[in-house]
């Protein structure tokens, strides 16, 4: 996965789990602010901590896998 889809995952995940940006954000310990820019994909200065804490808390992990070619990084949670 790259990492602008990430946001997008995030997203489909919470509703898979039928949890709203409130609960889930309460959960990883984040406003529900930053979960809302980081599932539209702004990431601006979001820590790869608060990444981890959220997809953690959706039962996923982060795992980086070899990059194959050029773009951004690749992210696997």
């Amino acid at each position: 996965m790259n990492l602008f889809e990430l946001g997008t995952k995030i997203k489909t995940l919470r509703k898979e789990q039928k949890m709203t940006q409130e609960e889930l954000a309460k959960s990883a310990g984040i406003s529900r602010v930053t979960l809302g820019k980081i599932e539209k994909g702004h990431f601006g200065s979001v820590s790869v901590k608060t990444l981890d804490l959220i997809v953690s808390t959706l039962g996923y992990e982060i795992e980086l896998k070899t990059k194959n070619g050029f773009g951004l990084p690749v992210l696997d949670g």
